[in-house]
């Protein structure tokens, strides 16, 4: 059973509006996208994407006139709404990180606790699967892919060990894999008493890797600067650093306002014409409050942010 993470929050940090056209950049199960419809008045439509083909299925089988789901990236969302002929929205929303049901999936290989294919695409319908990429991959690139992507510091040594094991068998299992890694990092005592599988930072750091994750990020958010009707909501919930880190980086880059010399001798107006800021901070980085993780431990290291459309004067 997947629980969304933060779902009434990150709903209510869209401040939906009956009438308005919103994005669930990452259907999943439709946990968010169920509660957005049921914020919306007649006239409203929800447009859902995802690149797992078992989610678009999931997401067929909502029978509602308001809701297009649609199989694609998020960073493809310009090209869907184009189709569709929608030129602004009124709020997205983006939950990153892999689903419940995703890891629970066996034949997914997203998990090191179960022996199961080493796969990890997102989209199943395309791309290398990690077994392939494992068992041809240069050591110097496993290496920095671990390392930057993982920030695992035992980044050479797992890569060493995981060149030497594959000169006696191909790599084809996720247990193989966690395995090798465990010959090489103790597990690693996180949060008091969460212990951190050893095998946690590499499996993180292929699966960002291999479905591009960081860069198709970094590709939506300017998309959705550019699509957001004035006080539009932009809200994101990122799983590790690594996409907290692009995400904090972005909304504070366009919520910056230009820094004028003083003395310049414009009105408030005539300088809002002319800056740059697009985007409004609103509030602080928000946490699951500790009942949500005791129920749902995926939730413990989600963070949330929220910006706001700066309307430009006219």
């Amino acid at each position: 059973m997947h629980a969304p993470v933060l779902l009434h929050e990150a709903v209510d940090a869209l401040a939906i509006k009956p009438d308005g056209i919103y994005v669930d950049g990452t259907f999943g199960r439709g946990g968010h996208s169920r509660l957005i419809l049921s914020r919306l008045g007649e006239k409203g439509r929800l447009i859902s994407l995802d690149r797992d083909p078992d989610a678009i299925l999931s997401g067929e089988k909502i029978a509602d006139e308001r809701l297009c789901i649609r199989h694609s990236s998020f960073s493809g969302m310009s090209g869907v709404l184009q189709e569709k002929g929608i030129a602004k929205i009124d709020g997205l929303l983006l939950d990153l990180g892999v689903s419940s049901p995703q890891l629970e999936q066996i034949s997914r290989g997203f998990s090191f606790r179960v022996a199961g294919p080493l796969d990890m695409r997102m989209d199943t319908s395309s791309g290398q699967t990690a077994a392939e990429w494992l068992n041809f991959v240069a050591e110097n690139q496993l290496e920095k892919v671990i390392r930057e992507y993982g920030e695992e510091r035992y980044a050479r040594q797992i890569a060493r060990a995981i060149i030497v094991a594959r000169t006696r068998q191909p790599i084809v299992t996720t247990l193989q894999l966690a395995e090798i890694v465990a010959t090489v990092v103790r597990s690693r005592q996180r949060q008091r008493e969460i212990m951190q599988h050893p095998a946690t930072r590499t499996f993180q750091a292929i699966r960002i890797y291999l479905n591009q994750e960081l860069e198709e990020l970094s590709l939506v958010l300017p998309q959705c600067v550019e699509l957001l009707n004035p006080e539009g909501r932009l809200v994101v919930i990122s799983f590790h650093s690594l996409e907290d880190r692009i995400v904090k980086r972005f909304m504070r880059a366009e919520a910056s306002a230009d820094d004028f010399p003083r003395g310049v001798p414009l009105k408030e107006k005539e300088l809002q014409k002319i800056s740059q800021q697009r985007l409004r901070l609103i509030g602080k980085a928000i946490r699951p409050g500790k009942n949500e993780v005791i129920e749902n431990v995926r939730a413990r290291s989600a963070v949330m942010r929220v910006a706001e459309r700066i309307a430009l004067s006219e």
